[in-house]
């Protein structure tokens, strides 16, 4: 065994026995990605599976962060021990994550509580990774429950969505973000709908589109597959205002999923999205390799000579690969 996996196996142990500075570092190297966060994410993956995790997304500006902070007030203050993951974009100058409202929430987390932010660095394949691996190791650490806010509306947030138990979509009044949601099709994967600044005008309009699309799920057969409706919940993260409506919707979903035995469905679906996650990004680095040997070279000169088409080219390439 390598002194990288000897250094991380104890770093591990330390985390789980409640060291926030081995934490830290076993979520940075998650992040890096390689060897050593592939050894982190197996070591938490054995003992994980028991957190409640609940993903918040929304438009930018619609005041997920804010929302955010005030469920973490409102879990600390009720003695729980739990982990906020904000998925940020990239800084362009240093690659880190832009901290933004961070610092604010750190003023309402209790003792107990977690916050860390991730980079997407641009690249959704390595923050499909990541993202289910630093749930895992919160998850092996003793965090319940673990929240994971994004950055905004797109696949990225469908996919960081997928990765939680409970989904909570918030949308904002006059800013057409109940239609965008629907476009990016987060109303598949939304358990819990916020209005949030309802004090404004349009507020009402924006409940009422978010209803009728939930109606025109329902003739789809959406709610009879999932057995299911979203609540739609008026808030104003403000002043605070909807926040326990908030929670007990979360706490309720997560009851109903416990009791219907969706829970497990949901588990099942988030590890074989996991492993084909990891398929697609072994199979990438492959095919950069191919594509820069002889083998390749062969093929794209070929192409470029107009004698065979890029899908002949790509077909004849995965043959050779799986005869070796």
């Amino acid at each position: 065994m390598t002194s990288s996996s000897d250094s991380s196996i104890e770093l591990f142990e330390s985390a789980v026995k409640g060291e926030r500075r081995s934490l830290g570092r076993l979520l940075t190297s998650i992040e890096r990605g390689g060897n050593e966060a592939e050894i982190i994410a197996g070591l938490a993956h054995q003992v994980s599976g028991n957190t409640h995790v609940v993903g918040i997304t929304g438009a930018p500006g619609s005041g997920k962060s804010t929302l955010t902070g005030r469920l973490l007030k409102l879990f600390s203050e009720a003695g729980d021990k739990l982990a906020v993951l904000a998925v940020d974009p990239s800084s362009p100058l240093t690659g880190g994550a832009i901290l933004g409202d961070r610092i604010r929430m750190d003023d309402l987390a209790g003792e107990e509580s977690f916050i860390r932010s991730m980079a997407t660095r641009g690249h959704s394949g390595g923050l499909a990774l990541a993202v289910p691996a630093a749930i895992q190791l919160f998850d092996a650490a003793g965090y319940e429950p673990v929240i994971i806010e994004t950055v905004g509306v797109g696949q990225v947030e469908v996919d960081v969505a997928g990765a939680a138990d409970t989904t909570v979509v918030v949308v904002t009044p006059g800013m057409g973000d109940a239609v965008q949601a629907n476009k990016a099709g987060l109303l598949e994967v939304a358990d819990i709908f916020v209005v949030n600044k309802s004090d404004r005008p349009g507020a009402n309009d924006a409940r009422r589109d978010l209803e009728l699309m939930l109606d025109l799920g329902h003739v789809s057969g959406l709610e009879q597959i999932t057995g299911y409706r979203p609540p739609i919940i008026m808030a104003n993260s403000l002043d605070g205002t909807g926040a326990e409506e908030v929670l007990d919707a979360i706490k309720s979903h997560e009851e109903y999923l416990h009791n219907s035995g969706t829970i497990h469905t949901r588990q099942k679906e988030r590890l074989v999205k996991e492993v084909q996650n990891r398929i697609e990004l072994l199979i990438g680095l492959t095919a950069d390799g191919v594509l820069k040997s002889e083998l390749g070279n062969r093929h794209i000169t070929q192409v470029l000579d107009r004698k065979i088409s890029p899908a002949e080219a790509a077909k004849s390439i995965v043959g050779s690969l799986l005869k070796n």
